[in-house]
C-alpha cells in the first residue's frame, strides 16, 4: 500500500513508518515545515491546505497528529491547544479522504474516552465517560465522520499507555525507579491500560490490512494492571524497590486536572475488537512489555 501518515515524527509514527517500509509498503509523511526529502509533503491544517499531489495514489491515511497532553497544567488556553491540534487536522484529513475516495482512515484517539470507570471492564461498546479527556476524544473521533459518510473504512484507535525503550511514559518513570524513587500514584487502585510499542505499531498495521476492523478499536494490552501492580512490575524490571507513594492531593496541587485525569483516573480497557479480529499480541503480559522496553 501507499500510506500517508500525519504525525510521522513522533514515537509511534517513527516506528510505524519503519515497520510499514519493512513490510514493503510505501510511506508518505505529512510535515508542517518545508519539504526536505522525496517522501515528504507539506500541509497546513489551520489553513485547511495539503500540498498538491500528496494524496495521489494513496491507499490509506494514518492520522497521529496532536499536541502532547503533558507536562504542565491544563489551563483554558492549553485545553484549546490540545483540542485544536487534534480536531482541526482530523477534519482536514477526513475531508481529503472523502474527496479523493481513499478507502481507509486510521485515526488516533485514546482510552481517555472512557473517563474513570473505576475497576469496571470497558471495551469498545462501553459509553463515553466524563472529564476533559473524554470530551476531547469524542470531538476527535467525531471529526472523522466526513470520511465515514463518504464510505471510507474508518478505524478509531483508542490508545493506552505506550511502553517503549526510548520515549513515552517510561522515559519519565525509568530514571526515578532506577534511583529507588519509584512508587504508586494515589491509592494505586486505578487501572493502567498499557501496551508495548511493538504491539501499538503492530495493531495499526493490522488495522490497515484487515478489512474486518472499523469503528472504535482499543489499543491496550490484554491484561491491564492497577497502578500498584504496574509500579511493582517496573521496580522488578529495573531491579529496584518501589515502595514510595505520591499522594493524590499533592499531584492535584502540582498539576491540577491534568494529574487527576492522566494519573489518578484509570481505565480497565480490554482490546476486544482486536482480539476478535484475530490479532496476536507480541507482548501479552505487562512483564513481557516491560522486559522489551527496559
Amino acid at each position: 500500500m501507499r500510506v500517508l501518515i500525519a504525525g510521522a515524527s513522533g514515537l509511534i509514527g517513527t516506528s510505524l513508518t519503519k515497520r510499514l517500509r519493512g513490510s514493503g509498503h510505501e510511506v508518505v509523511r505529512l510535515v508542517r515545515r518545508e519539504e526536505r526529502s522525496g517522501d515528504e509533503r507539506r500541509w497546513d491544517p489551520p489553513a485547511g491546505e495539503i500540498a498538491d499531489g500528496a494524496l495521489d495514489g494513496v491507499d490509506a491515511v494514518v492520522n497521529l497528529a496532536g499536541a502532547p497532553l503533558l507536562p504542565g497544567r491544563w489551563s483554558a488556553a492549553r485545553k484549546q491547544v490540545l483540542l485544536d491540534s487534534r480536531v482541526e487536522p482530523t477534519e482536514v484529513l477526513a475531508e481529503a479522504v472523502a474527496e479523493h475516495r481513499i478507502p481507509v482512515l486510521v485515526n488516533a484517539s485514546a482510552v481517555g474516552y472512557y473517563g474513570d470507570p473505576g475497576p469496571s471492564v470497558v471495551d469498545e461498546s462501553s459509553p463515553v465517560g466524563r472529564g476533559f479527556l473524554a470530551g476531547l476524544c469524542t470531538a476527535w473521533e467525531g471529526a472523522t465522520e466526513t470520511a465515514a459518510t463518504a464510505g471510507a473504512r474508518v478505524v478509531r484507535i483508542r490508545t493506552g499507555l505506550v511502553l517503549a525503550r526510548k520515549g513515552g511514559l517510561l522515559d519519565v518513570l525509568r530514571p526515578l525507579f532506577r534511583l529507588g524513587l519509584g512508587g504508586k500514584l494515589g491509592d494505586g487502585k486505578q487501572y493502567m491500560p498499557w501496551i508495548s510499542l511493538d504491539d501499538e505499531v503492530g495493531a495499526i498495521v493490522f488495522a490497515l490490512e484487515n478489512e474486518s476492523l472499523s469503528g472504535a478499536v482499543n489499543l491496550s494490552g490484554p491484561q491491564p494492571a492497577t497502578n500498584a501492580a504496574f509500579t511493582k512490575a517496573l521496580g522488578h524490571a529495573v531491579h529496584r524497590p518501589a515502595f514510595w507513594q505520591v499522594p493524590g492531593f499533592a499531584m492535584k496541587i502540582a498539576l491540577g486536572q491534568a494529574a487527576e485525569e492522566m494519573a489518578l483516573f484509570g481505565q480497565r480497557a480490554m482490546p476486544k475488537a482486536l482480539e476478535e479480529a484475530g490479532y496476536e499480541f507480541r507482548h501479552p503480559t505487562l512483564e513481557d512489555a516491560l522486559a522489551a522496553a527496559t
